[in-house]
């Protein structure tokens, strides 16, 4: 075959190529002018971490839907906002991120991950749990979380319902303080133990473990792994020595001290 032709024939080829693409895809565009989301007669919900938390269930996204966004079902494909439902589903407190897509069958489809809370904050009229990232958010009716209790003189000043970050810089360092607290014992053997901690007026931290009666006055959480590691010693040195309950309050506050009262 003359080289030529050759060329004529690819260059056929190519043309052919570009006017199939062109037609399916008018097609496709003209298929989704004519297709309609379903609603939730179909919608898929993916909690990813469902078996971990319990926050957010399928019903709870229809219902958000249905009152926020309202006639998605039977909407063409082509003009439901996909953008507008994540970030109705994203305006939940407990829901940390998520993605909406739909299928050719006018399914709709939905994933998320709920925030996963590391310490629980108890106030005298209101409640709330902050995750890792320092994101504070209501506690859930549905389902309840046994992460370590912060209550007493709480030094943040938190509203009733109230998501995001705390709103100063001091009330910000504290927390994040408060979470390199927990990140250390959930590391170590303090995780099972250590479930109760509370602020005293003074911004003192009294630590509560769940065995004996000894109470640890912790004082501002600083110098961390110094000061567990005096709780460490009392436990393998002090208590073995005079037996278990001699001493109800252990003072940590002062460097390389570690002082005992009955």
């Amino acid at each position: 075959m003359k080289p030529i032709v050759r060329r004529g024939l690819g260059l056929l080829v190519i043309i052919v190529s570009a006017t199939v693409w062109v037609l399916t895809a008018s097609m496709a565009r003209r298929d989704l002018r004519v297709r309609t989301c379903t609603g939730k007669e179909t919608i898929d919900v993916i909690v990813k971490d469902s078996t971990e938390r319990r926050f957010v269930e399928k019903q709870d996204i229809e219902n958000w839907l249905e009152d926020e966004y309202r006639a998605y079902a039977g909407l063409r494909l082509d003009s439901v906002d996909l953008a507008r439902i994540e970030r109705i589903v994203l305006g939940h407190s407990a829901v940390k991120t998520c993605q909406a897509w739909l299928t050719d069958d006018g399914s709709l489809h939905v994933e998320l991950t709920q925030r996963e809370p590391v310490l629980r904050f108890n106030e005298t009229s209101n409640g709330y749990y902050s995750d890792a990232d320092g994101f504070i958010f209501p506690l859930q009716s549905r389902f309840s979380v046994d992460v370590p209790v912060v209550d007493g003189s709480i030094p943040m000043s938190i509203s009733r319902g109230y998501k995001g970050r705390p709103g100063t810089a001091a009330e910000q360092k504290w927390l994040e303080q408060m979470l390199s607290l927990t990140g250390y014992m959930n590391r170590g053997v303090w995780k099972s133990n250590i479930r109760h901690i509370s602020v005293e007026k003074s911004g003192d931290l009294i630590l509560h473990p769940l065995e004996g009666k000894e109470k640890f006055v912790f004082g501002p959480p600083v110098r961390i792994p110094e000061k567990f590691g005096l709780m460490e010693k009392y436990y393998t040195t002090v208590a073995p020595t005079v037996g278990p309950g001699h001493y109800s309050v252990v003072d940590l506050r002062y460097r390389g001290q570690m002082i005992c009262r009955k």
